[in-house]
């Protein structure tokens, strides 16, 4: 005696039921890790602008100008003691720290040590190790993000620091 196809090839009420606890308990794992990975892209490409920052305000120190031989000796005495005051104009102005702001397309925006910008998101503060040879400098680049926090008393968000060796 044969048994009919249609009794042996169904599933029960009970496996049916048992399958979608076990579909939806994954499709809840899966769902519970989105807002994780939507924070680490988010992360990830705020990093990444920073680091294409860090390029451009390199292509800026590489392409600014640096000081005129002999004046490192005027500025700077033989026991170590600086006195960048007495320098005048753009060669004063370099000795001081740059602070720049940069829109989330990696764009600048505003003006250099101005207010901060309401499209501004990254926050680049340049600080120059002193006193600079006659062909080489440092600077210290830090980024940091959102521009509004004030990286010397708030705490940002994220931040990227290099530390750059120039021709000035």
């Amino acid at each position: 005696m044969q048994r009919a196809l249609s009794d042996a090839s169904a599933f029960s009420l009970v496996e049916v039921t048992l399958a979608l606890g076990v579909a939806a308990f994954c499709l809840i794992a899966v769902l519970g890790l989105l807002p994780t990975s939507l924070k680490t892209q988010q992360v990830s490409i705020q990093q990444t602008t920073a680091n294409q920052i860090v390029s451009t305000v390199f292509s800026f120190l590489r392409a600014d100008v640096r000081l005129p031989p002999g004046q490192a000796n005027k500025v700077c005495g033989d026991d170590g003691t600086c006195a960048w005051g007495d320098l005048h104009g753009h060669w004063r102005d370099r000795a001081l720290p740059d602070t720049l702001f940069f829109t989330k397309e990696a764009k600048q925006t505003g003006n250099a040590n101005g207010p901060i910008p309401p499209d501004a998101v990254f926050r680049a503060t340049i600080t120059y190790r002193l006193p600079p040879s006659e062909t080489t400098s440092i600077a210290d680049v830090r980024i940091t993000w959102p521009a509004q926090v004030d990286p010397t008393t708030g705490v940002p968000a994220g931040s990227v620091t290099s530390l750059i060796a120039v021709n000035r």
